[in-house]
């Protein structure tokens, strides 16, 4: 036993001398005294030794040939010479026994223990430095195999510009848009917040004859009619107060390219008259101005509200809506698009992980399988946001786990699928079947949505007054909530 001390061998030394390294270096590390080579040889092959410490004596001790076979048998070993050495023996030390270092035998033993000390320190290092090498390059290789898994999976999906896909319905909205795009015709862009309207829009614009032109985008929302005319037509000095010079306006600002209209059911009906007579005509009259412009420019508009119903509502014209309607393009929700979220995830990862310079081995399938019962109300934004806070949480040379998932998410629990043995009658009636199933239904959602019952109701095509009913008459409670 060494009690984890580094074992030195010496050998070829002389009793007194053998004694006296003995006793020194005895103070720091394990010693094991021999001056027969056989012997020497078997206690290399019967203990570990870190360093042999040989003296070359020609007729007593050939150190020289002892340390080429234990370089050999025992090549991780430390390797050190003393004696009077010739020079072709000097030679013969360093190319066939790979020498260390020579020690001069008139050296105390003082100094010979300071050479052992930096012997052992730069074999603890080079130790350190192949497995280090070696663990970096199996990172790299599992790096570079998650990288080729994310660009497969990418080259399984589509890509249009950013949009990146899989689903059917995003496959065929696309095919559309890219049609589209080859078009001047107006468009509008239907979608939930966070779907991704913009990003379609810039997408048609790049694949378009209008490409080399300027893509102007301007969110509509909350703007009063005077500050949207000006901001659209432009205005002229004093038109109103604070307008102090001139303005050119964005319709006529990307003459010849795209103007992207977001949230353009939040125009009042006032405006909506100016912005028909520009897709009527390609005129505009810059607030307080007489002069009337005319420009080449195809809108793209987009809304988070269906159109339809704000035309039957009188809130939106029906007129302009038809003006917009040259393709109609309606993005669906993420939680529709199912399939589209594990590609959305790697994607997503990859992209971001790239930008602040770090390092992941992956996204852990656990975490797609949590994405994948998660409603996404933000849709694609919300997914994104919830992906940069998790890959910038998670340490260099890791996978983003579920350690770093959102609680809201993390606690989503799988629906367990009904099975065939559900659907048969087992001596019930039929309505007590239908009622026992609806009650199972009910419950599992709940659960899902954490008893929100806002989202329950909407999942399952209730009322909220008519889920409230159900729930006291199936006297359902939130204490058979799962955690």
């Amino acid at each position: 036993m060494n009690d984890g001390l580094s074992t030195v061998l010496i050998c070829g030394y002389s009793d007194v001398d053998s004694l006296k390294h003995a006793e020194y270096l005895g103070m720091h590390y394990s010693i094991n005294v021999c001056n027969e080579i056989e012997e020497a040889m078997q206690l290399l092959d019967d203990n570990p030794v870190d360093l042999i410490l040989a003296h070359h004596q020609n007729k007593f001790f050939n150190a020289i040939e002892f340390l080429k076979k234990s370089r050999i048998s025992h090549p991780n070993t430390v390797r050190m010479l003393a004696g009077k050495l010739s020079k072709d023996e000097m030679h013969l030390a360093i190319n066939d026994a790979a020498i260390y270092q020579f020690l001069s035998p008139s050296w105390p033993v003082e100094q010979v223990e300071l050479h052992v000390k930096r012997a052992m320190e730069n074999r603890e290092l080079s130790y350190r430095h192949r497995h280090l090498s070696r663990e970096l390059k199996i990172a790299e290789d599992v790096l570079k195999k998650y990288d080729e898994k994310i660009d497969k999976t990418i080259e399984d999906g589509h890509q249009f510009e950013k949009l990146v896909y899989c689903s059917r319905s995003m496959a065929t909205l696309c095919n559309m848009a890219k049609k589209a795009s080859k078009t001047n015709l107006p468009i509008i862009i239907q979608g939930a917040t966070g779907t991704g309207k913009e990003l379609m829009a810039k997408a048609i614009h790049s694949n378009g004859d209008r490409s080399d032109r300027p893509l102007l985008v301007h969110n509509c929302g909350g703007m009063t009619d005077e500050l949207l005319h000006s901001e659209l037509f432009g205005h002229v000095k004093g038109a109103y107060t604070g307008a102090v010079g001139d303005r050119l306006g964005l319709l006529p600002a990307a003459d010849g390219g795209t103007v992207f209209l977001d949230e353009i059911a939040d125009v009042s009906r006032n405006f909506q008259v100016s912005l028909l007579r520009f897709l009527q005509e390609g005129e505009i009259k810059p607030l307080g101005s007489d002069k009337i412009i005319h420009c080449d420019v195809r809108v793209i508009a987009a809304s988070n509200r269906p159109l339809e119903d704000l035309i039957e509502s009188g809130e939106f014209r029906e007129d302009l809506f038809y003006r917009l309607n040259g393709f109609q393009l309606n993005i669906p929700p993420l939680k529709t698009r199912i399939d589209d979220i594990e590609l959305l995830t790697e994607y997503l990862a990859k992209r971001y992980a790239q930008s602040i310079n770090r390092k992941i081995l992956g996204v852990a399938p656990e975490v797609i399988e949590k994405f994948q019962l998660h409603n996404w109300p933000g849709n694609v934004r919300e997914l994104e946001n919830e992906i940069k806070r998790m890959v910038a949480i998670t340490d260099n040379g890791n996978f983003v786990n579920t350690e770093s998932i959102s609680l809201h998410i993390g606690e989503l629990k799988a629906i367990p699928k009904i099975s065939d043995e559900a659907v048969t009658l087992d001596g019930l009636t039929l309505k007590q079947k239908v009622e026992s199933l609806e009650e199972k239904i009910i419950s599992r959602t709940l659960q899902q949505f954490r008893w929100n019952q806002s989202k329950t109701a909407k999942e399952l095509g209730l009322s909220r007054m008519g889920l409230s009913n159900k729930i006291k008459r199936y006297k359902l409670s939130s204490n058979e909530l799962s955690v």
